[in-house]
């Protein structure tokens, strides 16, 4: 049970949440529920060879499906981190952030869900993670895990994004990068309301505030970050 030493919402603060949730979940729910339309039309197969099974969690950088198992990878993990946060928030927790951090949740759990949907077969298996670093009862420790996991997540996103090679694929990976870039936007405001946007602190990111480019991280350097939290060993080739 969620615990709060917020006072109850008046009816208007109530309503100014359920605004600001709605808004949030247009921008960024949406956006998933439209990939998951798009997600359901598949190419046809001739059925003459049998579907690789990826038996040994193996990510494979030659092609798009060891690209698409990374992200699963790394959507596996930010749902996992959402699912256990939610479990057990901080009391200091506002009534709002607990209604945020919820959404984000359902986000993740869709986006892993999709991946490995479209994977079929060649998806890697279920990870096992290891989030004892993290002091979930304390909203700072949350926060600052949460910012993250966001940030890595986006810099992965707009790497994989030049390593695409199908238009089919490309469109899938940058409907959920503006998903992603949106969660990351909100979270880093919780950390710091004016750095939500700070690009020269995002520089061990691949981030260029000169240049005005955001973070884009090549996917050994995002692996060996969030290793530290993946307790399942992947096994990664042509990197």
């Amino acid at each position: 049970m969620i615990e709060s030493n917020s006072e109850s919402l008046t009816e208007r603060d109530s309503f100014s949440v359920n605004l600001k949730r709605r808004q949030f979940l247009q921008f960024a729910g949406l956006s998933a529920l439209a990939m998951g339309t798009v997600g359901c039309k598949k190419e046809k197969t001739d059925g003459i060879e049998p579907p690789y099974v990826n038996s040994d969690n193996t990510i494979d950088f030659k092609d798009d499906v060891g690209l698409l198992n990374y992200i699963y990878a790394l959507e596996q993990l930010e749902a996992a981190f959402y699912t256990k946060a939610i479990e057990s928030l901080p009391a200091s927790f506002s009534p709002t952030q607990v209604l945020f951090f919820n959404d984000i949740k359902l986000h993740e759990i869709a986006h892993r869900e999709f991946f490995k949907r479209i994977l079929s077969t060649a998806a890697i298996g279920s990870l096992e993670f290891d989030f004892s670093s993290i002091n979930f009862a304390d909203a700072g420790s949350v926060f600052t895990a949460a910012k993250t996991f966001e940030d890595l997540g986006v810099a992965a996103y707009n790497d994989a994004l030049l390593r695409c090679k199908n238009d089919y694929n490309l469109i899938l990976l940058s409907q959920v990068a503006t998903v992603e870039a949106r969660h990351a936007a909100y979270v880093r405001s919780l950390v710091d309301a004016l750095g939500f946007a700070d690009l020269n602190e995002l520089a061990a990111l691949g981030a260029d505030a000169t240049n005005a480019l955001d973070v884009s991280l090549a996917p050994g350097k995002v692996l060996e970050q969030a290793s530290k939290y993946i307790k399942t060993k992947l096994n990664t080739i042509n990197l």
